[in-house]
């Protein structure tokens, strides 16, 4: 503790250089928060999704719907607890280019906690669309984005013509629900007996079926029943569980860790180069009073600790300072993405990167500081 004004008014010698030490590391680090945030909570999302939800839907995209009539067999099939399906009808409010997709579903209690990192129901709610065949919850985000409330009613347009040949289909608000997708603000829920009944094209069809394995541990054997099940039928299937579907989306965004990975070593880099010229800049311009700290008694390896010390006091309070941005800045990178959250293992983390990165730019400012030679120093040579 003896040393620490020593410390600190070596840190202090010229503000604006430190500062402008603290700002590199503070934007360094708040990328690298953002960015790894991003890789630790996806893949922490990704390991909490429900491994015993299966999503069935037709084999490949753009083929007929599925008949309803396969959620009995499904049903019938050994280790398979629940069976539910949603479909849907897309339209537009107002204005062509304003499109709003009602997701129709069963309005049974097991939507109450069937998939609560991407839809929320309070019960009243539920029980508020059962008793309104023509009603609709929607969520915060699309009533903010077209002024609705609860008893408005919604025209919307459709291509999907109903048994009168109309097109335009009128929904009443009776509730909300909660949703964490990035497209929360475009659709609304609904009731599917509400739609099947006034349809007139692909009654009896559904989009896919929500399927829980009893035991996770068995799903994928569960998927592959049902998929050789209706391997020769006319609408064939395909089956992934919730988590299997959530990897294969982070496939096709390419390979994160490579991408982060690149980018982050990249600016560490350049972080390196130039906190290592500013302290050499600073060791320079120090020698004559370095050298008369050495002629009180200071050892080498004393004046190493000290640079090394003022390096890291300045890279960890940048780091914290960058981190603390990326902490503030993560919420609103994090609603793309259901369920994500910053792991506190990337704070951590970073701290632990910010001592590395005083040790190795310092490594050599230090070493020449501890290798000064006191008659030299003085003499200005």
């Amino acid at each position: 503790m003896k040393f620490l004004p020593l410390i600190w008014s070596g840190i202090w010698r010229k503000p604006g250089r430190t500062i402008l030490i603290i700002l590199q590391v503070g934007i360094a680090f708040a990328l690298f928060g953002v960015l790894q945030g991003m890789k630790t909570g996806v893949e922490e999302a990704i390991t909490k999704t429900r491994a015993d939800l299966l999503f069935v839907q037709p084999n490949v995209i753009g083929e007929p719907p599925l008949p309803l009539a396969y959620r009995d067999k499904i049903q019938a099939l050994p280790e398979i607890s629940l069976v539910t399906f949603a479909d849907g009808l897309l339209g537009t409010y107002q204005k062509p280019d304003q499109l709003v997709y009602v997701l129709c579903l069963e309005p049974r209690d097991f939507w109450l906690d069937l998939v609560p990192e991407i839809l929320k129901v309070a019960p009243k709610d539920l029980e508020a669309l059962r008793k309104n065949p023509a009603g609709v919850l929607i969520s915060e985000a699309i009533a903010k984005k077209y002024n609705w409330h609860l008893g408005d009613r919604i025209p919307l347009k459709s291509s999907m013509l109903q048994k009168n040949g109309s097109g335009n289909w009128v929904f009443e608000v009776v509730g909300f629900f909660t949703a964490h997708e990035i497209g929360a603000g475009s659709y609304i829920v609904g009731n599917y007996s509400y739609l099947d009944e006034a349809r007139v094209a692909n009654k009896g069809t559904v989009r896919n079926f929500y399927v829980i394995a009893s035991d996770p541990r068995r799903a994928g054997a569960v998927a592959e029943a049902i998929d050789k099940m209706f391997a020769n039928a006319p609408s064939e299937t395909s089956t992934a569980t919730l988590r299997e579907n959530a990897q294969q989306g982070l496939k096709a965004l390419g390979d994160l860790n490579f991408l982060i990975r690149s980018i982050v070593s990249a600016v560490f880099a350049a972080l390196l180069f130039s906190i290592a010229t500013m302290l050499m800049q600073n060791i320079r311009e120090r020698t004559p009073e370095l050298a008369m700290l050495k002629t009180l008694g200071f050892t080498g390896r004393a004046m190493f600790l000290l640079i090394v010390t003022e390096a890291a006091l300045m890279c960890v309070f940048g780091a914290l300072f960058g981190l603390a941005l990326a902490w503030f800045a993560f919420p609103f990178t994090a609603k793309w993405i259901p369920g994500l959250t910053m792991p506190l293992l990337v704070i951590e983390t970073g701290v632990i990167a910010a001592c590395g990165v005083a040790l190795i730019s310092a490594a050599l400012p230090a070493r020449q500081a501890a290798r000064l030679h006191v008659v030299d120093a003085l003499a200005g040579r």
